[in-house]
């Protein structure tokens, strides 16, 4: 593992090393983590934005724009508490697709993947190849945006996704849904070979942006000292909880062994009826929670959502929410307590996040 340089005399945020403390207690379920962030009233460094390229192949793959815009966007952004500066090493919504064979369409706004396993009875194995082009596309990019961040910022890693999302990204959904009735040993086999293929293209990012303990950053504001990933399956929203203990939480399970620090991606209501085959998988410690209004602009903060907190904490796991209001911050510290807490917050202007930080300080266990 070659490893990047994260200094914490120049990264850009509060201080490295009481935030790292925080992160390590709140993966133990122990300690509460605050991700705080505002415009900054005096940039790190004074810079320009970048161009944008003129295709939509450069606005997303090429390594000079993506690491300006990043190094730019970061360097105009205050990181409080125990928020850390991550540049976005990731494209698509599941990269991993992309290195396994999906074929790819690129816009302005997104990154597009269309199926590519046509007949299942061929029982081609899915095989991960480092030399495949979007693998070697993201290498570019990760290594460009590692060596300009030069100590000040983290990099992440591609937003890999795994298990049945990324089966249904080769595959097709409705498709692979009606495989898992009429093929499901088939449907197994992959899933296999979807974890495998997740394991050899993490340690290979890995091996580019990890830091000297091995830790590394990912996809919702997460570091761990460690193998660090973000895990999902957003198609459970469209099966129930014997489906997801049939496929889902054995591949899951052993992914996540694999592992050192993993937090569960739980999108939407639509995925809540299968939260207590989820409670169940004990190599996740961490479920983060996104509403499907968050768009509009309902974000984890709202009350509504306390009791969900309660019982994933009761379960013993550790609990994220995002998009939570300057004003909603104490409010859900007073109903669900600091203790396994990760909650991220974007104020207006750096004096709000600096004074809700400190109102957040006292509630340190």
């Amino acid at each position: 593992m070659n490893g990047a340089t994260i200094d914490g005399a120049r990264l850009w945020t509060e201080d490295w090393d009481t935030a790292r403390r925080h992160h390590l207690e709140w993966w133990a379920g122990t300690g509460l983590v605050f991700h705080v962030t505002s415009p900054k009233d005096e940039s790190w460094v004074r810079l320009d934005p970048p161009p944008v390229p003129d295709s939509d192949e450069k606005r997303w793959y090429d390594p000079e724009y993506r690491s300006r815009k990043a190094e730019y966007a970061l360097s105009r952004t205050w990181f409080g508490a125990d928020a850390l500066p991550i540049a976005p090493g990731w494209s698509a919504a599941g990269d991993l697709g992309t290195f396994l064979g999906a074929r790819v369409e690129l816009d302005e706004n997104t990154v597009w993947m269309y199926p590519c396993i046509d007949d299942p009875d061929a029982d081609e194995p899915i095989v991960f190849d480092p030399n495949n082009p979007w693998v070697e596309k993201n290498r570019a990019l990760i290594e460009r945006l590692v060596a300009d961040a030069d100590g000040r910022y983290f990099v992440g890693v591609p937003d890999l996704v795994e298990n049945i999302d990324v089966l249904a990204s080769l595959r097709g959904t409705e498709e692979l849904l009606f495989d898992m009735i009429d093929r499901p040993a088939w449907v197994e086999r992959r899933l296999g070979e979807i974890n495998t293929a997740f394991d050899s293209a993490l340690e290979l990012f890995r091996g580019i942006v990890a830091d000297a303990e091995g830790g590394n950053s990912f996809v919702f504001n997460i570091w761990g000292p460690g193998a660090t990933a973000k895990v999902q399956c957003d198609a459970c929203s469209m099966f129930g909880p014997e489906m997801f203990r049939r496929f889902v939480a054995p591949s899951l399970t052993e992914q996540c062994r694999s592992l050192e620090y993993a937090m569960y991606h739980l999108d939407g209501e639509q995925c809540l009826p299968n939260l207590e085959p989820l409670l169940e998988i004990e190599t996740i410690p961490a479920i983060e929670w996104t509403p499907v209004r968050m768009s509009l602009g309902e974000g984890g903060g709202h009350p509504k959502w306390y009791d969900l907190y309660r019982k994933i904490l009761a379960a013993g796991k550790s609990v994220q929410a995002i998009g939570v209001k300057p004003a909603e911050v104490i409010p859900l510290l007073d109903a669900c307590g600091p203790a396994g807490m990760f909650i991220t917050c974007a104020a207006e202007t750096e004096s709000e996040a600096r004074d809700l930080a400190r109102k957040v300080e006292t509630y340190r266990v």
